[in-house]
């Protein structure tokens, strides 16, 4: 009964969220920026939360730009929401804008308790895409299934299912789904909305249908994945380099951030994304911009989330190959990976069961764990 209600309340916030944002779309055109910068200036210095150490320089550069003083400091996805309901209970905020690193944990407690809550600048409303404003989607962040591109000329792998074949055996990397719940998220997504594809590309793979014991598809996709004795790492780079370093004859595949292949053109790694893959070529998460609801500074901290879905505000992070939830701002010039290209093969993750992403996360650890061999 806990959770039902928790989940009604979290499908009413939603729905506040949403009538609040149609009711601001709605006066886009009496909405002043100038005006918002003003009493900006007026306000508190704000403090940003994020997962990447990047959001120093992002502070500063807002800062010199707005001349309202803001901080950045990185903290991950799990610490973050510990942080910020400790200090909502305690009327002492110290982090005013927060970018997200646990979508899920999101979902299911920092917005059902009220501890924040979203904005979207109504200058570039008409440029983020309805599925992106609740909450704020100031960037996706793509993990993309990966290939050694000096062994292979194009990627080995074309259907998810050959991971669990034997010839994969031991030769899969991916970070640690049991230290990083972002991938036990990403078994939940697929089921809850894409299981059906994967029964389909089981029957592409093997030439008939599936027939299993398991409660769906992608549950027997998981725990015949944990059985072919992938590697976990302590991290996408890692992953990286096990299947990109140089000078390998039978390199592992893997699952990593686009993030990884900054490494390429210094040589370190030779990775190529597997375009193409049935049914995905990798998934995405997003990073919620969000604001504390008890911050003494709400319009310096509705100028910095202005700020992150502007080209010059997120441009540190489009070059790792994160993409912005502005449709507007095109790829980074610089990013390695090429994700943009691909990105419509990429699974989106979708907020709507984010509650139970995060009730789950314990039965797909559980699932692992048991049939996980090395």
């Amino acid at each position: 009964m806990k959770r039902n209600m928790l989940k009604a309340t979290t499908l009413a916030a939603v729905m506040a969220l949403t009538l609040s944002g149609a009711a601001m779309a709605s006066t886009t055109d009496a909405f002043d920026l100038d005006a918002l910068i003003e009493a900006a200036r007026n306000e508190a210095p704000i403090t940003v939360y994020a997962p990447s150490g990047k959001i120093v320089q992002t502070a500063e550069n807002f800062t010199e730009k707005y001349g309202v003083e803001a901080v950045g400091n990185k903290v991950s996805g799990s610490a973050q929401v510990e942080m910020m309901i400790r200090e909502y209970r305690a009327s002492n905020i110290r982090g005013d804008v927060v970018i997200t690193g646990d979508a899920s944990a999101t979902m299911a407690q920092l917005m059902p308790m009220n501890v924040v809550e979203t904005w979207v600048s109504p200058v570039i409303a008409n440029d983020i895409p309805e599925i992106a404003k609740d909450p704020l989607v100031v960037y996706g962040d793509p993990a993309v299934w990966t290939y050694n591109s000096e062994v292979y000329d194009t990627c080995p792998v074309s259907n998810i299912w050959q991971l669990t074949d034997d010839n994969w055996k031991r030769k899969v990397a991916l970070p640690d789904p049991l230290n990083n719940a972002r991938f036990l998220d990403w078994f939940n997504q697929i089921e809850a909305h894409h299981d059906d594809a994967m029964a389909a590309a089981y029957e592409a793979h093997y030439g008939k249908p599936l027939v299993s014991e398991e409660r769906s598809a992608t549950h027997a996709w998981v725990k015949a994945l944990a059985q072919n004795s992938p590697l976990p790492t302590d991290s996408g780079s890692a992953a990286g380099d096990a299947v990109g370093a140089p000078g390998q004859t039978d390199p592992f595949m893997g699952l990593m951030s686009t993030a990884k292949y900054r490494d390429v053109a210094s040589g370190k790694v030779h990775l190529g994304i597997c375009e193409g893959m049935v049914p995905f070529a990798g998934w995405s998460t997003p990073s919620y911009g969000v604001i504390s609801t008890k911050t003494k500074s709400p319009n310096a901290a509705k100028l910095f989330l202005h700020f992150l879905m502007t080209e010059e505000g997120i441009s540190n992070q489009t070059i790792d190959g994160k993409v912005s939830g502005n449709l507007a701002i095109s790829p980074h010039p610089k990013e390695a990976s090429g994700v943009q290209k691909i990105y419509k093969q990429v699974l989106q993750y979708d907020a709507s069961t984010g509650l139970d992403d995060f009730d789950n996360r314990q039965d797909w650890a559980d699932l692992w764990r048991i049939h996980f061999t090395r």
